[in-house]
């Protein structure tokens, strides 16, 4: 049985009567809004054996993308599963496709190896060293401590028996419940071979946006000791890496043709863009952090 929970923020369009229109099973109140909030009202609320966290600039990729993530949990080792990739469309925004073709969000996240899609400029899923078996739908993996990929958002299931026992309210940070499970000694996760549509950025103004709230975010819950994934102790020599071709550039320019070379797309360009928005954007939040000025969009708690 599929229960389809919604946690709504106060929406002011059609979206609750398109809701009630397709037969949702429960709209839920996120009175903090955001969507961390509401995904930890929805795991409150759910009774199922198998949760599937969805943001709401998700599109699932095919009808039968629920029947193929939840698969793996006929294994009793699996903790989770996550779709491979972002889905490629050419009707996207430029954004978007340069986003689904590098396989990520945040291209600091391609320095620092802890990527969790498959990226066609690199042609791995995670630059981090970690035990795969392949099965016949999905790839099993093996995570530990010291190497967890950016795993549990845009189409992450998990179990909700072992998910309710790790610290998700009122703000389920994904990364960080992923990292719990994995402390806890929950490390076996599936990676099915298919993707995700992730909308994650239709404008340049919108990209920069997520940034900012991305590292302003980060500080101001880390100050109140509410995060819990090792950001700190990420791959040092990968952040000096993205700063310093970061501040040369050609070695953007470089990996941007690498990437056209493979894939025929001007999308790739927007990785030099990309890089240096990150880099001021986190520079200039990091540096107000360290003095102590840091906030957040979110609502206290």
């Amino acid at each position: 049985m599929v229960e389809i929970l919604v946690a709504d923020a106060g929406s002011s369009d059609k979206t609750l009567e398109i809701l009630k229109k397709h037969g949702v099973d429960k709209i839920l109140p996120n009175l903090l809004i955001t969507g961390e909030a509401g995904k930890a009202v929805g795991v409150e609320a759910a009774s199922n054996e198998v949760i599937a966290l969805l943001d709401s600039d998700n599109i699932l990729d095919g009808r039968d993308w629920l029947t193929r993530m939840v698969a793996p949990f006929n294994d009793s080792v699996i903790v989770g599963s996550e779709p491979l990739y972002y889905s490629y469309r050419k009707e996207d925004t430029l954004i978007n496709r340069y986003c689904a073709l590098l396989g990520m969000n945040d291209p600091l996240c391609l320095y620092l190896g802890n990527y969790d899609r498959f990226s066609q400029l690199t042609g791995k899923w995670t630059g981090m060293k970690i035990d795969v078996i392949q099965k016949d739908s999905y790839l099993q993996v093996e995570l530990n401590s010291r190497n967890i990929p950016t795993i549990g958002a845009n189409g992450f299931l998990v179990r909700r028996d072992l998910l309710v026992e790790t610290a998700y309210r009122p703000y389920l940070f994904d990364i960080d419940v992923v990292h719990q499970l994995v402390e806890s000694g929950k490390t076996r996760f599936a990676k099915v071979d298919i993707g995700i549509i992730h909308v994650f950025a239709d404008r340049t103004r919108d990209f920069v946006g997520k940034q900012r709230r991305r590292i302003n975010d980060y500080l101001y819950f880390k100050k109140q000791d509410m995060r819990s994934y090792p950001w700190q102790k990420t791959n040092k020599k990968g952040l000096v890496k993205f700063i310093l071709a970061t501040v040369l550039t050609f070695p953007l320019i470089f990996s941007a043709l690498r990437g056209y070379m493979r894939i025929r797309d001007r999308a790739w360009f927007f990785h030099i863009v990309a890089c240096w928005l990150t880099l001021l954007i986190y520079a200039w939040g990091t540096m107000r952090g360290f003095l102590g000025i840091v906030s957040s969009h979110r609502r206290p708690v």
